[in-house]
Order: structure tokens, then sequence, then C-alpha cells
């Protein structure tokens, strides 16, 4: 029988058509690898409390934005039950993973405070105003600047916080701790720009004063072991604070203290825990005024302008800063643009509307990818020549072979380009792949044995129509059972396995199996029957 005989049978051609869309739609587009296949990086993330369906998806959302702003395009992020998230990133790079989890673990509370008072907070940003500029050498330095613009509102209540206040700084603050005391170790103050520890302790407790929001900060001198005497300060407000941020290096017995009067440590390192100051001018002369602090959140802190602080209301602002000095050349412009890029990210995405926790990274090496790639290919190639060689020994004719292997192939080739196009290869898809190539055998054994168990005649509709009632039975209980794992959140590991089984078996009962009974039914009838063919 000529092959143009097939391909006058409309559900043959309407396999063939599907299949040649799906090909050119992979070569145009590319299909989406998991990181099994792909390599990457999971990362899983804890939220602080459990949440609802709606701030799941607010959650996601948010990341989502300043994962995109932050360059990563291609990241994969799921829910799982309500109180986790699972991110899928392609970089393997350690650099990029610590950037990523920056951006993830960001609270995203930007305040800027002016004497004591909230001037602006996140919640005036102007949506899609937030833009980062290139790093700029300015001699020895490189400054980095995020610009953006304000609302009306927001632009009016700046103006009331700044009147009367020329030449003193706007604290630029980014996830500001809450609830927290500073331990500081005096031997970071007083050594950068000729400022006395006094004078630098005051910059400090001024920058962080915030009504009943100040952060208080205790000295911790190990020259003169005063940590009795700062013990008695922690104990008497245990119940008042709920965290103290502390240097890595901490020694134990301190960490062992706090942690027994129930405070939680939040550990930084000594870079962060240093403050950054600068010399201003004001009405009383030179003062000593805090530029930026790490470990408190605190960018950047501007000096106001007199132009605004006279009552003027102005929608236009920017955070800006400098990259260590003790960095190289390239070094500094590489930190400037990630700086710039970071703030940007996070101001772009928005507030987290609960506090996470960034737990252990899972790398998966391009490599081992690779070897993954190879393994779930075999294994599919395998389980179709099983299937195959089953059928034919079945009913013994050899003939069977090349439709059951063209149909599940292209079945498979399906499957494959729907996930890879709307969703994510990986090994939970490949393993439902191989799963709808099993449960195939039931439906291609009952068309086969009513096409050939009585031979062709008039009733072969009949009884083909029967076949398929049970096809489609099958089907529908298939994807009935598969449903609960499609739509759990809390086991997003095993969701590719239910999507692709349930694809499957919609196109196994609308495309592929009436392709292989059409195959069956033409070449029997043109041969006049049953034929060892």
């Amino acid at each position: 029988m000529a092959l143009m005989d097939y391909l006058k049978d409309k559900r043959i051609i309407g396999l063939v058509l599907f299949v040649i869309l799906l090909a050119v739609l992979d070569y145009r587009y590319g299909l989406h690898l998991g990181i099994e296949f792909a390599g990457g990086t999971q990362i899983p993330v804890t939220l602080e409390h459990s949440v609802s369906p709606n701030q799941t998806t607010q959650i996601i959302s948010i990341l989502q934005q300043r994962l995109s702003t932050f360059g990563l395009k291609q990241v994969s992020i799921e829910g799982v039950g309500t109180s986790e998230i699972l991110i899928d990133t392609p970089t393997v790079n350690q650099s990029d993973i610590a950037s990523t989890i920056d951006i993830i673990q960001s609270q995203g509370q930007f305040q800027g405070v002016v004497n004591g008072r909230i001037a602006i907070d996140g919640s005036g940003i102007l949506s899609g105003s937030v833009g980062a500029s290139p790093p700029q050498v300015q001699g020895a330095n490189v400054s980095w600047s995020v610009n953006f613009y304000i609302t009306q509102q927001a632009a009016v209540q700046f103006s009331k916080v700044a009147f009367g206040q020329a030449n003193k700084p706007i604290f630029m603050y980014l996830d500001r701790p809450s609830s927290a005391i500073v331990l500081l170790n005096s031997s970071l103050l007083g050594t950068t720009i000729g400022g006395t520890q006094q004078q630098e302790l005051a910059s400090l407790q001024n920058a962080v004063a915030l009504g009943n929001r100040t952060l208080p900060i205790e000295l911790l001198n190990p020259g003169a072991n005063n940590w009795n005497v700062l013990y008695k300060f922690f104990q008497s407000n245990a119940g008042k604070y709920r965290s103290v941020i502390v240097q890595n290096n901490t020694p134990a017995y301190i960490a062992s203290n706090l942690t027994a009067l129930n405070y939680s440590l939040i550990k930084d390192s000594k870079a962060n825990m240093t403050p950054s100051f600068q010399i201003a001018t004001n009405a009383s002369g030179q003062i000593v005024v805090l530029n930026s602090w790490p470990a408190v959140g605190l960018l950047t802190a501007p000096i106001l302008n007199p132009s605004i602080t006279n009552g003027n209301l102005s929608q236009s602002y920017t955070i800006s800063g400098f990259a260590p000095p003790s960095l190289t050349a390239s070094e500094q412009v590489a930190y400037a643009d990630s700086q710039s890029k970071l703030i940007q990210s996070i101001l772009t995405g928005g507030a987290l509307p609960v506090q996470v926790l960034v737990g252990t990274p899972t790398v998966t090496q391009p490599t081992l990818g690779a070897q993954f790639e190879r393994i779930s290919v075999i294994a599919l190639v395998l389980a179709v020549v099983a299937v195959s060689m089953v059928i034919a020994i079945r009913y013994r004719k050899l003939f069977l072979i090349a439709p059951i292997l063209l149909t599940t192939l292209a079945e498979l080739f399906i499957i494959l380009s729907v996930i890879g196009l709307i969703g994510t290869i990986d090994l939970a898809a490949i393993a439902g792949m191989i799963a709808v190539i099993g449960t195939g055998v039931d439906a291609q054994i009952i068309i086969s044995d009513e096409i050939l168990s009585k031979g062709v005649d008039a009733a072969m509709k009949i009884r083909l129509s029967n076949a398929f009632y049970v096809v489609y039975a099958d089907a529908f209980l298939l994807i009935v059972a598969m449903l609960p794992l499609f739509f759990s959140t809390s086991l997003v590991s095993v969701i590719g396995f239910s999507e692709s089984t349930i694809i499957g078996a919609l196109l196994g009962v609308f495309v592929t199996r009436p392709s292989y009974a059409a195959i069956l039914s033409r070449h029997y009838s043109n041969a006049g029957g049953i034929s060892n063919a």
C-alpha cells in the first residue's frame, strides 16, 4: 500500500500536521529543560509563617519581578504548601547564586528617615520609575546610583518632614531591622575619618533613631571586659527586643548567653558591621555623619540640599553610594554595577508580605544534567521498543511494529514539545511519559483486537466505536487519578509527572490512538482482510 493512501485519512493528516507545527515551534522558541538536565541551582525558601494562596501568588510575583529585573530571566518559582517556595535558576556560578539569595531574602521595605521621622517609604515609589545608572568612575572611586520617582502624595509627606532640615542627612534604609539591639565591637569606631569614638557613636544613635522603633546600640569592649555590665542590659530588655545583631566572630559565651535569654542572633560579617562615616557641614560647623551601615540596612545618607527643605515639592530622588575603595578598579566597577542592580530589583519588585528564610541551595552541574538526559532518552527508547515488541509478539504481525513505533514516538514528541514550550521538562515529566507509554499498551491491544480478531467487515466501525469507549473511559480514569497531584502545592516535585500523564492521556484519545486505528484499518481493508504482511 502506497504511503499517499494513508495520508488520505484526515486522522493521520491531523497527526502529521500537529507534529510539523510543534517541530516549527520547537525550532523557533526552544524547549525549557529543568535543572536536572540543563544544570542549575534549586533554592528552597521557607516563609516566616503560613500564608494564603493569594499571598503565595503575590510573593511569587514579587520574587519573579525582582529576579527578572536583576537579569535572571529563566527562573522557575513554585509554591510548596502554605509556607515554602522552590526557586530554580539556570546558573551554577557561586557569585550569581549569592546575589540571587540576597535578592530573595530581602524584605524590600524601603524607608527614608529624616531627624527620626519617616519622610518616604516604598509605598510612595511610582511603579516602573526605578532605574539604575551605569557605574561612574570618579578619580579613585566608583559610584553607583538608583533613580526613582514618587507619587504626589509621597512628595507632600516628604516636604513636610524635610522642611527646615537643610544640610541634615536623609538616612535611606532597605530592610531596616525592627525590635533589635546592635552589639557593636568598639574597635570598629574612631578609626576611619578621624572622628572620636564618642562622635561616631553619637552619629550612629542619631541615624537609628525612629520613635519607639529606635535601635539600641551597645558597645562591646573586649579589652575592658564589659560584658557583665552589658549582660544586665540585655537581661532587663529580653521581653522588649526579639533579636541581637552581632558580628560573626562574637565569642561563643556571649552568643550562648544571648540565646539563653531567648534572643535570636542576626550574625553579620565584620565588613557589614563596620559603619562608614562622612564629614558634613552645618550651622554649627563640621560634624561626623553616618554614611552607610549594611548591618542595619542603611544604604546611603545624602545631605539634604536647602533647595528641597523649604517646602517645595519634588518627585525625583536618587539612592547612591560608592564601591569599597579597598577593591581593585575592575572589582569596584563590578561591585557598583551589582549593587545598583540589586537595589533596583528590590525596589521594583516591592516589599514581601512576610519575612523569608533561605535554605541551602542544591546545585546540579551541566555535566551531570547531560548524563541525566542520556539516561532519560535511553529509558524512553527502551519503553517504546518494549511496548512495540509486546504488541507485535501478541499478534505475530510484523506490520504492527511500524504503526506502533510511529504513533508512540509521535505521542512522545508531542508531549515533550507541549511541556517544553509551556512549562519545564524535568525528571518527573520524563517518568510520566514512560508511564503513558506503558498505559498505552491497553489502548493499542483493545484497538488491535477489534481490527484483527474478526477481520475487516461492515461491523468494524461499530467494534471500533466500542473499543474507543473503553479507551476514553481508561483515559478519563487516569486523568481523574492524576488531578490531585496536578493541583497539589505540597508535592510540587511530582507535578511534572501528573502533567505529562494527563497530556499523554488526552493526546492518546484525541490524536494518536485514532491515527493508529486509521493506519490499521486502512492497511487491512486495502489488503482485503487479515494477512501476515
